[in-house]
């Protein structure tokens, strides 16, 4: 009788075509490994942000996220620290022998993100801004561009173009949830998605559960079906206090989450002969 593993190898041949994306020399983005990327939605402080990054290193992450530029919908609301952001984030994940991963919410901002991060964001609103997609394209850095809430699959793979068309193929595509009729959660995952561009892309796909669902307590089961169909990575909000975070709370777990999260996607990633990192 076939396993789970088995069916996966001889249906879904994504995991052998995919082109990893090398963050440094010993660690890729589309191998073998599921990457985890973890932390607070916004840097908020120096000692909020520390203990992300050493929750996150002692569950044996690799790769520390944070907001330093927050697009959010309301002015009136936290809109992040901005240069101060970018300096804890170094400081914290380099204490802790992290990667960092941060947005660049315009051009302007892209040379000051670069010289901080390890993987340059680009946020949902941002897909078909099309100056910074040509800004990033120009760097030797990875980008992990996240799908528009409103964009097609094809919209999608044509953005990624815009970025390898000036030169970077160094390309990480992001499955963070879609706005569809549903309003029981805040969008819709689509894996349907996930395991279709890995069959259409080169680059590899990771999925950010706590956006696609809003809802901390939908976060591992959505993680679990991305896993399912195939996404190299998960991009996920942890938090020490959720209660009291200045941006996303509903969908932020507690840090004290994390050492179960890891154990959970670690059962689900060796079914299909990958390790969770």
């Amino acid at each position: 009788m076939k396993t789970l593993s088995d069916l996966h190898n001889t249906t879904n041949t994504a995991v052998v075509t995919t082109n990893p994306v090398s963050i440094t020399s010993d660690f890729a983005v589309g191998s073998s490994d599921v990457v985890l990327m973890a932390g607070p939605c916004s840097v908020e402080s120096y000692a909020q942000t520390r203990a992300a990054a050493e929750a996150v290193a002692r569950v044996g992450g690799r790769v520390l996220r944070g907001g330093a530029f927050k697009p959010r919908t309301s002015p009136d609301s936290f809109q992040g620290l901005g240069e101060q952001g970018l300096e804890i984030l170094r400081d914290v994940a380099d204490e802790f022998g992290l990667l960092v991963i941060t947005e660049a919410l315009a051009v302007e901002h892209v040379p000051l993100v670069a010289k901080f991060a390890d993987i340059i964001q680009l946020g949902s609103r941002n897909m078909q801004h099309y100056p910074l997609l040509w800004a990033v394209g120009e760097l030797d850095k990875p980008v992990m561009l996240k799908r528009g809430f409103m964009s097609t699959i094809d919209e999608w793979l044509k953005a990624a173009e815009h970025i390898s068309s000036r030169g970077n193929t160094n390309i990480i595509l992001c499955e963070r949830g879609i706005r569809t009729f549903e309003t029981a959660t805040r969008n819709t995952l689509d894996t349907n998605g996930i395991a279709l561009v890995k069959q259409r892309s080169p680059y590899p796909v990771i999925a950010d559960p706590s956006h696609a669902t809003g809802r901390a307590d939908l976060v591992l089961p959505a993680a679990r079906a991305a896993i399912a169909a195939g996404a190299d990575g998960l991009l996920v909000e942890f938090h020490p206090d959720p209660a009291r975070a200045l941006s996303d709370g509903d969908q932020s777990l507690p840090l004290t989450a994390l050492p179960h999260f890891v154990a959970e996607i670690g059962k689900l990633t060796a079914v299909f002969n990958r390790k969770f990192t």
